[in-house]
């Protein structure tokens, strides 16, 4: 069973020039884009989109100067393109347009972007916007996950969801990991350690673990130091184990501050039935 995680540029100077610059580069896109779409790419395309083009880089986050430039021709673009209407979605994000982010959003998932759906679900389950609606949102990270992206499967297991197939989602999030989502680097663990979905490896949980505790992880920061207090997959380091605890614990994973508390105070004192009562500390 997967677990909870945790509770998801350019700047054109002179727009004018730099349309006609998209217009006369041959190098610009192998298709027969619009200027407009050209542009909305550059500015607002989103690097983990299936829908993006190879040739087209994308930024995690919209540069702030460029939202409004971006808004201005995504817009245009997005009437004959779903990529143009998910990043145009996304450019009203930036610019904490909530309710036109969503509409946006709506109309692009509507007709087959799974990134869409997945940025929707990430509203609804934040209450970004909208009423939270943690239901909307899994049915939202379950159909961009069956459409193949290992975005929906990551927010769903984020949600705790339980994977319809798991072989299919342990295949989905092997590709976020090697991208390096931390993320997917520790729902894979998970799946991993657990033998969810195919074989049970401890030695590539506790790697994937590792991947994703480097950075900053609290979940993954958790297993780390659990795998590394009992050698699973790897060397036992009592030390190491403690010093995972720690951080993880400082970013508030509750399991981490349990297992800090055990090692503190380690013997267990039980009553007559052999429930526990409390614990002796040295």
């Amino acid at each position: 069973m997967m677990r909870r995680s945790g509770t998801v540029s350019i700047i054109l100077s002179v727009g004018v020039g730099l349309t006609m610059l998209a217009v006369a580069s041959p190098h610009i896109s192998a298709h027969a884009e619009s200027a407009d779409l050209v542009l909305c790419d550059r500015l607002a395309a989103d690097p983990t989109d299936p829908d993006k083009p190879a040739d087209v880089k994308g930024a995690r986050d919209i540069d702030r100067a460029d939202v409004a430039t971006a808004i201005k021709f995504c817009k245009v673009a997005s009437a004959a393109s779903r990529r143009a209407l998910y990043q145009l979605g996304r450019a009203y994000a930036a610019n904490q347009q909530w309710q036109e982010a969503i509409g946006a959003y709506r109309k692009a998932a509507d007709k087959g972007s799974t990134s869409a759906m997945v940025e929707l679900g990430v509203l609804f389950g934040t209450g970004q916007g909208v009423a939270k609606d943690e239901a909307q949102a899994r049915q939202l990270f379950e159909r961009a996950a069956n459409a193949g992206n290992p975005r929906g499967v990551t927010n769903l297991a984020a949600l705790g969801g339980p994977p319809s197939d798991p072989s299919k989602a342990r295949a989905l999030l092997a590709k976020s990991a090697e991208a390096n989502s931390a993320e997917a680097q520790y729902q894979l663990g998970l799946m991993m350690s657990e033998g969810t979905g195919g074989p049970k490896d401890d030695v590539s949980a506790r790697a994937l673990f590792e991947k994703a505790a480097a950075q900053g992880h609290p979940g993954a920061l958790e297993r780390m130091g659990a795998f590394a207090q009992s050698g699973r997959g790897g060397q036992q380091d009592s030390n190491a184990a403690k010093a995972y605890y720690e951080k993880a614990a400082a970013l508030g994973n509750e399991d981490a501050k349990a297992a800090l508390k055990r090692l503190e105070c380690p013997w267990v004192v039980k009553d007559k039935r052999g429930n526990p009562v409390t614990n002796l500390c040295f």
